[in-house]
């Protein structure tokens, strides 16, 4: 049984005003080569699906770190997605390395962050069953 396999990264940095988006990178991988996410009508729409999920993570770090005082300099994230063969979802493996401007990313911050994220409306529609990890770690600059 062979499975599908989606593999995604991003890089961003942020304006100093409520982590908005000062530039924005995602890549995927295919055939064991990083290349840039292009979204256009030929784009499988698979694909399009695990870039949905992966930047609603997105907007969901980058808002409630706001939230909790938290300025970001820029972050790097990474999406693995593993569906079956028949494309049902087996596997979610969500990272963010976020580099702070400013902000007390304690435990509290961190763990409240991570649970808004798995929010997001496109996780909060993910079946209940499904292996699914979210993981954000913070460096200060």
């Amino acid at each position: 049984m062979s499975k599908h396999i989606f593999n995604l990264r991003m890089s961003a940095t942020y304006s100093p005003t409520e982590n908005a988006i000062a530039t924005l990178d995602v890549e995927v991988l295919a055939d064991n080569e990083w290349a840039a996410l292009e979204l256009n009508t030929l784009t499988p729409g698979f694909l399009i699906y695990v870039y949905s999920m992966f930047t609603c993570q997105h907007m969901f770090l980058r808002t409630n770190g706001a939230e909790r005082n938290l300025a970001y300099a820029s972050s790097k994230g990474s999406i693995l997605v593993e569906a079956s063969e028949d494309w049902f979802l087996e596997k979610v493996d969500v990272r963010f390395t976020v580099n702070l401007a400013s902000g007390n990313p304690n435990e509290d911050n961190t763990g409240y962050i991570v649970s808004r994220m798995k929010q997001c409306p496109v996780s909060k529609n993910l079946p209940e069953d499904l292996d699914v990890h979210t993981s954000v770690e913070f460096n200060n600059d």
